[in-house]
């Protein structure tokens, strides 16, 4: 994958992020404080962590093709590293106090990941059908 194209990537993994945090914080809010309402400062922590979570998608990033084995792993070590660094920021932030605020945060940053790999993955097999089309009309006109 070339540069450009994984900066791309990242741009809108950030978008997407930052959509599902914003999301998962206005249901849970309406869950559990219904009165409490986003302030600006909120607004900026959320853009400050999707954009970290976004910019530690370099250790998925590989300029050249790697096995499925090796980007298996690399996906469980960015995983890895986005839970210690967004748990280990929300903790010297003071955004959670209690071992229950961290195993909250651990679940949404999980269940966040999981979305945003899922739209990945169906991005990618898009792709991987409209590149099939193209090899077949091009096979077809071949042979024909």
């Amino acid at each position: 994958m070339k540069m450009s194209e994984f900066v791309r990537e990242m741009i809108k993994d950030f978008l997407i992020i930052f959509a599902f945090i914003i999301i998962m914080i206005t249901i849970l809010r309406q869950i559990y404080y219904p009165n409490m309402a986003f302030d600006l400062k909120s607004i900026y922590i959320i853009m400050a962590f999707s954009f970290l979570s976004a910019l530690t998608g370099f250790i998925v990033y590989s300029p050249n093709d790697i096995s499925e084995k090796k980007m298996r792993m690399k996906i469980i070590i960015h995983f890895l590293t986005l839970e210690i660094l967004l748990i280990a920021l929300s903790l010297i932030l003071g955004i959670v106090n209690s071992a229950l605020d961290v195993i909250i945060l651990a679940l949404e940053i999980a269940v966040i990941y999981i979305l945003v790999r899922l739209l990945s993955w169906q991005n990618d097999k898009k792709e991987a059908q409209k590149i099939n089309e193209k090899l077949k009309s091009f096979k077809k006109d071949i042979y024909e």
